[in-house]
């Protein structure tokens, strides 16, 4: 390779390494004046994070065609709209796998529970979560009842 080639590339690699060293440092606060100072009482200025488990609840204790009821829940620490927080959230750390939908060729018994329906959409423990209840078979009633402290939020 001829050497007028060489010269820009590595122009272009070290371009890039100071770059990176640069970000790196700016993360962990070093080459950052700006950072922690400025704030009252010499507190952070840096967002800290929300709760780990932040979600909407949607029921219809009717089905559908019903009107829904929502609740908002959040956990570490338990509060939000929801009527029991404490109960919800000590649910939802138990049993998280709760939250994932049955697999397709699950064989379930033909029980009919009723027509009630919920959403549960959000975050929980840092995962992303858009998980769909109803009460139309057997398994669909375990994760219902797996989760009963989190969906039944109406009357």
């Amino acid at each position: 390779m001829p050497v007028s080639r060489i010269r820009p590339a590595v122009a272009l690699l070290a371009a890039l390494l100071a770059l990176l060293a640069g970000a790196c440092g700016s993360e962990s606060g070093e080459g950052d004046s700006a950072g922690d100072e400025g704030a009252a009482g010499g507190e952070s200025t840096e967002a800290r994070p929300g709760p780990a488990t932040e979600v909407t609840i949607t029921f219809w204790p009717e089905g559908p065609d019903g009107e829904p009821v929502e609740a908002t829940l959040t956990c570490e620490p338990a509060g939000g709209t929801h009527p029991s927080p404490e109960k919800a959230c000590t649910a939802l750390a138990a049993d998280p796998a709760a939250l994932e939908p049955v697999p397709a060729d699950t064989a379930c018994t033909l029980i009919f529970g009723g027509p009630e329906q919920a959403t549960v959409i959000g975050v929980v423990n840092g995962e992303q979560v858009d998980a769909a209840f109803e009460r139309s078979n057997g398994c669909e009633l375990d994760r219902w009842d797996r989760m009963a402290a989190v969906l039944q939020i109406g009357d």
